[in-house]
């Protein structure tokens, strides 16, 4: 690395510091021959804020953190945090291998502390190639301290998504709707409300159902859920399932025709957008509960429903959602207070990236072509790489925003950085044999 006040010049920068990036500064650290700089534009490491209920689980172990699934006995991982904090015995009698996310949070915030490869309020303005040199050119903001050129061999681009909010409600005044990842931030405006529909489904979606159930339970909000879904669906997570979100399918799902793969990701839904179970029996006993109490404002679920179009009525002052039963195409009115969207999320867009758009190769949809060690195919004379984390669904697919494969995808970039095998990765992932046997077709 060289650097002076206003330059400096790095192997790797990865952009964004999600888990995901977090992790892959984590197993950098020690490498000797590869100089990485993560850069974050916010001030501190935050994660779903909105949506950090006291006793809500990580859908998955806590083998799933930065390292383990790799390099179990590095120094940043999970066991290692809750050594150095002094909870190694109560995790290890509560016997619950899921942790709280307030906790997992806390993890990366104590793994981010250790780390002096990571540099918050630091935004990346824009990105161009270089060809004299072979390298890229960062433009990055460090707020009072101004401007600074940083140039690399290759990128990493964890930005991570964005809430998405469909066309149906985005016409509605922004006090009259919020999405999920802002609910807590939005509390008073939820309180206050004396109808609030849920619209759309997924863990989020359920976890706000589940508040709003118990804050109704108290003399709160009428609480209305609608999704469009046939029913209030749990994740699939049985065993042989979750094989689909290990390296052996990735690698197998890679493979496929682009028509094939969106194919099957549109099919996947219910690996990564369903509900856990112990929510679903929670909100259930929720509603079980409330059987025995008068006075309380109404409840309603519906699934099997649509919402084509929202407005709100002048007269009434009322959100009126224009709703269709897909059953039956029966269209009906829902009247409410405020919407909480629960409508997923979607790849940010980089716009710092726009010095670069003709050099990026794209599919029939626009999407990164995206190779099988996660590095985005670019413009032959472009010698650098540019990979990215959980950008890929479409290319590697439902494992892609899953914490269980970070750290392996992590690996298989620094492998292909340093060009031999800085970590020995996993060859035994699953059971399941996902490609047709060899021999005659």
């Amino acid at each position: 690395m060289t650097t002076t006040d206003d330059r400096t010049e790095h192997d790797v920068v990865a952009i964004g510091c999600g888990p995901f990036n977090l992790g892959l500064a984590a197993l950098a650290d020690g490498v000797d021959d590869i100089d990485l700089m993560v850069f974050e534009e916010r001030p501190e490491l935050s994660w779903h804020p909105g949506l950090m209920f006291d006793e809500a689980l990580l859908q998955v172990s806590f083998l799933a953190d930065l390292v383990t699934l790799v390099e179990p006995t590095h120094p940043l991982s999970f066991l290692a945090y809750l050594r150095d904090v002094d909870r190694m015995y109560p995790f290890y009698v509560r016997e619950q291998f899921h942790p709280t996310r307030r906790e997992y949070e806390d993890y990366l915030r104590w793994a981010a502390s250790k780390l002096d490869t990571v540099r918050f309020s630091h935004r990346v303005r824009t990105v161009s190639w270089e060809p004299a040199e072979q390298r890229f050119v960062l433009e990055v903001e460090r707020g009072e301290a101004g401007a600074m050129m940083v140039y690399a061999r290759h990128l990493v681009l964890g930005i991570g998504t964005e809430p998405a909010v469909p066309g149906a409600l985005g016409e509605l005044p922004a006090d009259r709707i919020l999405h999920t990842g802002e609910y807590l931030h939005r509390l008073a405006d939820v309180t206050s409300a004396g109808r609030v529909t849920v619209v759309g489904s997924g863990q989020s979606g359920a976890e706000v159902t589940l508040d709003l159930l118990r804050r109704n339970a108290s003399g709160g909000p009428a609480v209305n859920w609608l999704t469009r879904t046939e029913s209030f669906a749990p994740l699939d997570y049985s065993k042989l399932v979750l094989e689909m979100t290990t390296p052996a399918y990735v690698e197998y799902f890679h493979g496929l025709s682009e028509e094939t793969r969106d194919e099957l990701v549109a099919r996947q839904w219910r690996h990564y957008k369903g509900v856990s179970e112990e929510t679903l029996e929670e909100i259930h006993d929720a509603l079980y509960r409330r059987e025995l109490d008068e006075g309380l404002a109404p409840v309603e679920l519906r699934s099997g429903v649509a919402v084509e179009e929202s407005t709100v009525d002048a007269d009434t002052g009322e959100v009126v959602l224009a709703c269709r039963q897909r059953d039956t195409g029966k269209r009906f009115d829902h009247r409410t207070d405020i919407v909480v969207a629960a409508t997923g999320y979607r790849q940010r867009v980089p716009r710092f990236l726009d010095p670069m758009d003709s050099l990026v190769e794209r599919d029939a949809r626009g999407r990164y072509r995206v190779r099988l060690d996660h590095s985005v195919e670019l413009d032959p004379t472009v010698t650098g790489k540019v990979f990215v984390a959980n950008a890929d669904l479409h290319s590697h697919g439902v494992a892609a925003p899953d914490l269980g494969i970070g750290a392996y995808r992590n690996a298989t970039i620094l492998n292909a950085i340093a060009g031999r095998e800085v970590y020995r990765l996993p060859k035994n992932t699953a059971f399941t044999s996902f490609a047709a046997p060899a021999g005659r077709t």
